[in-house]
């Protein structure tokens, strides 16, 4: 039966009779769009519990799926190959433990730094395991973020903002040690031959983050101006290359225009508008790249794309320099009618899908130059993780979240399709490769049947991601001779290699496929 359907996908007549007519993916290399930066996920906060407690093998095992790109010896890969790799550096609330209000231990962050101003940099220990691995499994590069400023530097003492107070969670004064301790933390590790690429300060700062859940503090666009021009001065000093990404705003709307007239809101012209008074794009350790993140902002699809339209017109007015990034997505949309909402874990194809397109539209549309989701790994019955833990109490799946303490040290682990299917992307568009323009014809609906993105290395590579949302296998002709590597994702495989014809390239109903070339 294998070689019968091998025989089937390298000829182009059987396979075009059985799947029907190829749809022409047809590229022009000349036409370049933006340049990629990397795909990545955060280590927030669960990495850090697993890597410190969990048996080794298991963690071993996460590391090879989220880093790895090596491939097995059939050229399946082992791991989706993450570029870009997000490093929480928390604010102290785990060591407070109940007196944080945090009530959920994998919510509390450990903190670097003592609160006389030394420095224990043992802590964070789990997270520095798979900041470790990642390092050596070739991930190219590295962002450390923070979500509140050190709990002895805030005003109310908690990791967690005061309810009624929009204002940055921050002690009159502290500006200039906060700064420095951000400065401290990118030192050590850049000494510890682990070096960040990137420094995000102030994370989601539109939210009030009034309540005890998890670290976080708001903060006005004055604020966040003020601090990066203190911390820029102070990478400067220290002679570090490590660059400041600005923005991790909570929405795409909070960049490309005003959700409230709080202070908080247009960042893009804010930040990045050579005219604005409070201009940063010519500050030294300042990256030309302003983040955001996607949430509220996918559906209904025409609002996904108008939202698309709508940013990439703001930066273009603004100063078509300025690169962006889509930095954090997970599922917080209420149910709609392809998926049910954020609650209840899917590791399927479905979730897979709705993700896969929202990643096509930010690269295709948005422009974005990094695409990178939430946390990669959760113990929790959410739709925000890539690979997920649970107690294994019920066969297929098991209990879960906080109150399942056995996980704390041990579980099983879980790998969805969003993990594999996210893959084919992050381990196939590396850094410093383009998008080129490529278009699926004929397409009237080809936006509800196949998506098609195309990217082009300097080493003569080509990429090319298909995605066939529709519920009937498609055939697509690259419209070049030979054969090319092709990596399905799809119900049954997850980047499984094969060798197809580029005339006829099969992709399953419901499935992603990658074709490789050069």
């Amino acid at each position: 039966m294998k070689r019968i359907i091998g025989i089937v996908l390298c000829h182009p007549l059987l396979a075009a009779t059985l799947f029907g007519a190829p749809l022409k993916v047809r590229i022009d290399p000349g036409l370049v769009h933006q340049s990629i930066d990397g795909f990545g996920a955060s280590d927030a906060w669960q990495c850090d519990i697993v890597g410190r407690d969990w048996p080794e093998a298991k963690r071993r095992r996460i590391a090879e799926r989220l880093f790895s790109q090596e491939s097995d010896s059939e050229g399946n890969p082992k791991g989706i190959g993450l570029s870009i790799w997000r490093f929480n550096i928390g604010a102290g609330t785990a060591e407070q433990g109940d007196a944080s209000e945090i009530r959920n231990p994998w919510r509390r962050g450990e903190c670097f730094q003592r609160p006389d101003g030394t420095y224990n940099w043992s802590r964070a220990a789990g997270q520095r395991w798979f900041l470790e691995s990642a390092r050596r499994n070739g991930v190219e590069s590295f962002l450390a973020f923070s979500n509140s400023p050190p709990v002895h530097m805030t005003r109310n003492g908690k990791g967690f903002a005061t309810r009624g107070v929009p204002d940055l969670n921050l002690k009159p004064g502290k500006y200039p040690a906060f700064a420095a301790f951000l400065a401290d933390v990118a030192e050590h590790f850049h000494q510890a031959g682990l070096p960040f690429d990137y420094l995000s300060p102030i994370n989601e700062p539109q939210w009030d983050w009034d309540k005890p859940n998890q670290e976080g503090t708001p903060a006005s666009n004055i604020e966040i101006e003020a601090l990066v021009r203190l911390l820029s001065k102070e990478l400067a000093r220290r002679k570090l290359s490590t660059r400041i990404v600005i923005g991790e705003a909570g929405s795409f709307a909070h960049v490309f225009g005003k959700v409230k007239d709080d202070g908080r809101d247009d960042q893009a012209r804010f930040f990045f508008d050579p005219a604005s008074a409070f201009y940063l794009g010519n500050l030294p350790n300042v990256a030309p790249i302003l983040a955001a993140h996607g949430y509220f902002s996918v559906w209904p699809l025409k609002v996904q794309v108008e939202n698309r339209q709508k940013l990439h017109r703001a930066f273009q007015s603004t100063n078509p320099r300025l690169g962006f990034w889509q930095s954090e997505y997970c599922i917080l949309e209420p149910p709609n009618d392809e998926i049910k909402g954020g609650s209840g874990r899917d590791l399927g194809m479905d979730l897979a899908l709705y993700v896969a397109r929202i990643i096509h539209n930010d690269l295709t549309i948005a422009q974005a130059r990094s695409w990178q989701w939430w946390t990669a790994v959760s113990q929790v019955d959410y739709k925000d993780g890539l690979i997920y833990l649970d107690d294994g109490s019920k066969g297929k799946t098991g209990r879960m979240g906080p109150e399942t303490t056995s996980l704390l040290k041990n579980g099983f682990v879980r790998e969805s399709k969003l993990l594999w299917a996210f893959g084919n992307y992050a381990r196939f568009i590396r850094p410093g490769m383009v998008r080129i323009e490529c278009r699926v014809e004929p397409d009237s609906s080809n936006s509800e049947r196949m998506l098609a993105s195309a990217y082009s290395g300097t080493n003569g590579q080509k990429t090319i991601v298909l995605v066939n949302l529709s519920r009937e296998d498609l055939t697509a002709d690259l419209g070049r001779p030979g054969q090319v590597d092709v990596y399905t994702t799809s119900s049954d495989s997850d980047l499984r290699r094969s060798r197809q014809d580029a005339g006829s390239i099969r992709i399953p109903a419901r499935a992603l496929a990658t074709c490789v070339s050069r």
